[in-house]
């Protein structure tokens, strides 16, 4: 996730969690022109893909295990929310139903990972 305070309802990050992360990684390096740079996991590093002119991080691919082990193989976006617990109990309440967490992520910050009630899947985020 990027570091500074993003606005309420952005798209702040979008992810790709896969069996073979290193693998995606080098598709995306190659398809897309981006570089990437390690985001250590503990025993494993996850990547963060970024833009070529400039480094800026664009998009993260991570392996599917740890604490990524539930998370659906596709590209995730992540939208930033003022109150999770809030959204949460909107979207339950809307039909749409909480798949994994809410979990902390960093400091302070949380998210949980969503299906709509049309079956389409978002993560939301909380940022510290």
């Amino acid at each position: 996730m990027a570091t500074n305070k993003q606005a309420i309802g952005s798209i702040g990050w979008v992810d790709l969690t896969v069996d073979d992360a290193d693998g995606i990684r080098d598709f995306y390096k190659r398809v897309a022109g981006w570089t990437h740079s390690d985001v250590s996991m503990g025993d494993y590093s996850d990547y963060a893909m970024n833009r070529p002119d400039d480094g800026t991080p664009t998009a993260g691919v991570g392996h599917k295990k740890g604490i990524n082990a539930g998370i659906p193989s596709q590209w995730l976006i992540y939208i930033v929310v003022a109150n999770l617990d809030d959204s949460i109990a909107q979207c339950t309440e809307l039909g749409g139903t909480v798949l994994i967490g809410p979990k902390g992520m960093g400091p302070g910050a949380r998210y949980c990972v969503i299906q709509d009630p049309a079956g389409a899947v978002a993560a939301l985020y909380e940022e510290s």
